[in-house]
């Protein structure tokens, strides 16, 4: 499978199978264009042929001369050989082995406290809520759900705890506990704990940062940009921004943090589709690490982004990866998280087909330590797959989410970003056609041009 595209006064041309990446000139990307028409991806014998030679020279003779469309097809053909073109699907028969492989927990996260201090206008949770009742997770429980993990972690020796929420620093003490814990059990089990923090700052002080700093391997700040942007959508109970007060907390964890094992977590909403200006004013803040991610709402909400906003949204994720050239060229480089691609190793191939691991590798854990495929399916009963006490008590669930893949996904079949976005979010998937083995059609618009431009990104800097 190959994907041609023009961005930026590059042409790019994309080989789906194996990775690889070329940047041509015209005449090469002409003439790919041509061989890339049948049915059939061509292989070197069909590409060495006579029958293509003649429909090439028939369809670019007039702009090419003989000798340059020679040399050109002969590149293409070395490039096919040497498994860089035209490559074949070589990973569909490994369904099967993801289908068969057992249960091996390495992360979870953790629900510390289904409660909150600020009323986020988007919030799947329901302000803290999650289709129930407000309650802060209980040390009890959370040792429970630890121990779950080690024993469920089989031969992994690093394993990921995330404390989330609803704002999980309204739970502090038992945060804190529930690391020592961890700590403890490390040196028993041969494990070690990465520890990570989502928050929005509002409880942020002097004695967190120090525990975060040390304890923490990674921290989620949200804020979803310019004040007025936040304020709207990121208020108190009664109305008032939380802009003011988090900026300034969040300016000195990162500091504190040398500007690295952090990012500043967005959500643009149809509020503020010239994102752009929100992840520069994130950069002009002086942050280096940043996300800013797309709100999924229903159509029915005002805020929720719907297909006619799409062309809107690509020329924002170009506007913003060419200022973001500009500025590495000048030493002000910052990252952004869906432009951060690796072309040379990436995930597993695994990974690539199966996604994110949830339901099987990936869990959370509620309050009262019910388990859930992640957390955006929390509350959902049909999706309860059992609690800390007991374990995983419906392994039908982990079987589904095991079986879906981009060989499970129809829209995926000939989708060039398949391996990039691994099918997209199940939950996303679920919420809006009722099956995980589905996508949510305009996510997968967005991702497929969040991929182009990255690797355009890639290209420049090994331009410069």
């Amino acid at each position: 499978m190959i994907h041609q595209y023009k961005n930026n006064g590059y042409n790019i041309v994309l080989d789906v199978y194996s990775g690889a990446v070329h940047v041509v000139d015209d005449l090469c990307y002409d003439v790919i264009a041509v061989l890339n028409e049948p049915d059939e991806e061509p292989t070197a014998e069909i590409l060495k042929s006579d029958l293509t030679w003649e429909n090439l020279k028939k369809r670019l003779g007039d702009t090419y001369s003989e000798e340059d469309l020679r040399d050109a097809l002969d590149d293409v053909i070395e490039l096919t050989e040497d498994g860089k073109l035209f490559t074949k699907d070589e990973f569909e028969y490994l369904v099967p082995i993801v289908k068969k492989r057992k249960t091996v927990v390495k992360a979870l996260c953790l629900h510390i406290a289904h409660d909150c201090n600020l009323a986020c206008r988007y919030c799947f949770a329901e302000e803290g809520e999650y289709h129930g009742r407000r309650a802060l997770m209980s040390y009890e429980v959370g040792k429970k759900a630890l121990d779950f993990l080690i024993a469920n972690s089989g031969s992994r020796r690093n394993l990921e705890v995330d404390f989330f929420g609803g704002e999980p620093l309204m739970n502090w003490q038992v945060v804190k506990d529930l690391v020592a814990y961890g700590r403890e059990q490390e040196k028993l089990h041969d494990k070690n704990f990465r520890f990570t923090v989502t928050t929005n700052g509002v409880l942020l002080n002097d004695e967190i940062q120090e525990f975060v700093n040390k304890e923490m391997d990674n921290v989620v700040l949200s804020l979803d940009g310019r004040k007025e942007i936040n304020d709207k959508m990121r208020p108190f109970r009664n109305g008032k921004g939380s802009y003011d007060l988090i900026v300034p907390k969040f300016q000195k964890l990162a500091e504190s943090r040398n500007q690295e094992k952090y990012y500043i977590r967005g959500t643009f909403t149809r509020n503020n589709l010239d994102f752009s200006n929100d992840i520069l004013h994130f950069a002009d803040l002086g942050f280096k690490q940043m996300s800013i991610e797309p709100v999924v709402g229903d159509e029915s909400d005002p805020y929720a982004i719907r297909e006619e906003d799409i062309p809107q949204i690509k020329e924002e994720y170009d506007k913003l990866a060419k200022i973001m050239i500009e500025r590495e060229k000048e030493g002000k480089g910052f990252n952004f998280f869906h432009f951060m691609i690796d072309l040379e190793g990436g995930p597993c191939v695994m990974k690539r087909m199966s996604g994110c691991g949830s339901g099987t590798e990936y869990l959370s854990v509620t309050p009262w330590g019910d388990l859930y495929p992640c957390h955006q399916f929390v509350g959902q009963e049909e999706f309860l797959m059992g609690n800390v006490d007991d374990g995983i008590v419906k392994p039908e669930i982990a079987d589904d989410f095991r079986s879906c893949s981009v060989y499970s996904k129809e829209k995926c079949k000939n989708c060039f970003a398949k391996f990039y976005c691994s099918g997209g979010c199940m939950a996303n998937s679920y919420n809006f056609h009722g099956t995980i083995h589905d996508c949510y059609d305009v996510g997968c618009e967005m991702q497929r041009k969040r991929v182009e431009c990255a690797i355009m990104i890639k290209a420049a800097l090994a331009d410069a």
